[in-house]
């Protein structure tokens, strides 16, 4: 009977064991950072994520475990050639992520070492596209159309390409050479033009001063002859009323009135001849007073008429 006992506990002990272990190898607790990838008989069955999963022990094993956090290539420095036929070294760095574990473990050996072979043919394309100034002065919209083609690359894979960086543009020392030529070539062009320009603008102001000059001398002698003008109407103006005056005095006193206006005219010009600084001696003809006399005498005449 006791042997009985011991033999029942000792197969009880057994089958406890077994269960335990089963058990143990039939729950699995995935970290977060993981996903494993579960095969039955040699083939895929499925892929347990983070968390708690059953699985059938001895049927069902883990193959793999796949890391899903982003990761990064070594550093890869790619010689390429621009557009302009000048050979540069690209530093380039690539971000990826698995999404698909089962085809990053059966669809490719080796992940990195493809990811760097397909990475490398398509930096060269992009760059080959652009110029070397391009080239250094484009490095966002290169970095995106690297990524994007490099995405649909790796797709097939299960990566995911997060982001790429050209990280620097190397070049040799003749090139760099050329460069600062070109580049003080070009200061040398923009100075040129800039003082150029200005020679220009400073002859423009020049030749709108001496236009807005003329303007205003054109003006000045266009008020000076219409003041003139108005001068001589106001001139003209008086003379006439003068002779219409002279003529309504001849209509009304006949021939006095017109001696009397040609005697006033020989005093005005006696006068005016002794008025003159050049004059020292003056000589009259005998018939002056006689002129004088006759005015007197008319003035007379006029003011008795004029009493009548």
């Amino acid at each position: 009977m006791e042997i009985f006992f011991a033999t029942n506990l000792g197969i009880a002990t057994v089958i406890i064991i077994l269960v335990v272990s089963l058990l143990r190898l039939g729950i699995k607790v995935v970290p977060q950072s993981e996903v494993y990838v579960i095969e039955r008989f040699g083939k895929y069955a499925r892929t347990l994520n983070a968390g708690l999963s059953l699985i059938i022990p001895i049927l069902d094993r883990v193959a793999h475990k796949v890391s899903v956090l982003e990761r990064q290539l070594d550093e890869q420095r790619i010689s390429v050639i621009t557009k302009d036929n000048v050979e540069v070294t690209l530093e380039a760095r690539v971000f990826f992520r698995v999404t698909e574990a089962a085809r990053s473990v059966y669809r490719i050996r080796n992940v990195n070492d493809a990811l760097i072979t397909a990475s490398s043919s398509i930096v060269r394309s992009a760059a080959g596209k652009l110029e070397l100034d391009e080239l250094q002065s484009s490095r966002e919209a290169m970095n995106q159309e690297i990524a994007h083609n490099l995405h649909s690359a790796a797709e097939v894979w299960g990566i995911e390409i997060t982001r790429t960086e050209i990280t620097d543009v190397i070049v040799d020392e003749a090139t760099k050479e050329a460069q600062r030529q070109q580049l003080n070539a070009e200061r040398k062009r923009r100075a040129t033009i800039a003082e150029a320009e200005g020679d220009k603008r400073s002859i423009e102001l020049k030749a709108e001063a001496e236009l807005f000059k003329a303007q205003k001398e054109a003006e000045a002698v266009k008020v000076s002859a219409d003041a003139e003008a108005y001068a001589i109407r106001v001139s003209a103006e008086a003379e006439a009323e003068q002779t219409r005056l002279i003529a309504d005095a001849i209509a009304k006193n006949g021939l006095p009135a017109i001696e009397f206006e040609v005697a006033k005219r020989q005093v005005d010009a006696v006068n005016a001849l002794a008025s003159s600084e050049s004059s020292k001696t003056l000589i009259l003809p005998t018939d002056v007073t006689g002129v004088i006399g006759a005015a007197s005498t008319l003035i007379e005449a006029m003011g008795e008429k004029k009493g009548k």
